[in-house]
C-alpha cells in the first residue's frame, strides 16, 4: 500500500518532521512511503496512495499559503483517500491545532477521510495529527513516529484486499 507525503517547509523543521513520518509508516509491513515537498510532487505516486499525510508549518494560526494554494490549485483525485495530517510552530500555543483543523476541513471538502488516530490507542495521544515544536524534542518525535505507525497500520486494516 503506497503512502504520501506531502508537505510545505520554509526552514526544514516540516520537511524533517515528514522524515519522521516516513520512518512511522516503514515500520508498518506492506507499505511503501514517499516524502514529497509541494514543489515537487509525483502525481503518479500520489494517485495510487491510499494515504496521504500532509504537513505545514504553522502561520499566525493557520496552515501555510503555499499549502493552501497547494491545495486550492491540485488536480489530483484526493477524494476516497485517507488524509491525515501534522504540523510544526515555533513556540508551545503557536496555533497548531488550529492549522490542523483547518487543514483537515480543506481534506474533508476534497472528500478524504480524515483519521487522526485521536485517543482510540491510548498514549501518546494525537487529537488533530502529529505537532512538532521547531523539529521536535526527543519526546515530540517519538510521538510523531508512533502516530505515522499508528495510522499506517490501521489504514493497512482499512484496505486490505
Amino acid at each position: 500500500m503506497k503512502i504520501a507525503i506531502i508537505y510545505h517547509s520554509e526552514t526544514g523543521n516540516t520537511e524533517k518532521v515528514a522524515d519522521l513520518i516516513a520512518q512511522g509508516t516503514k515500520k508498518v509491513e506492506g507499505t511503501e512511503t514517499k516524502c514529497m515537498s509541494i514543489n515537487n510532487v509525483d502525481a503518479a505516486f500520489v494517485e495510487e496512495a491510499k494515504v496521504i499525510f500532509f504537513g505545514t508549518p504553522t502561520y499566525a494560526g493557520t496552515y501555510s499559503w503555499q499549502m493552501k494554494k497547494w491545495l486550492d490549485t491540485c488536480k489530483l483525485k484526493l477524494a476516497g483517500k485517507v488524509g491525515s495530517v501534522f504540523a510544526t510552530e515555533n513556540f508551545l500555543g503557536g496555533g497548531a491545532d488550529n492549522a490542523e483543523l483547518a487543514l483537515l476541513s480543506e481534506l474533508l471538502v476534497k472528500g478524504m477521510f480524515i483519521y487522526s488516530v485521536g485517543s482510540s490507542e491510548g498514549n501518546p495521544y494525537t487529537h488533530f495529527g502529529a505537532v512538532c515544536i521547531k523539529d521536535g524534542t526527543a519526546e515530540q518525535k517519538d510521538r510523531v513516529e508512533i502516530f505515522a505507525e499508528r495510522v499506517a497500520k490501521n489504514a493497512v486494516k482499512l484496505f486490505k484486499e
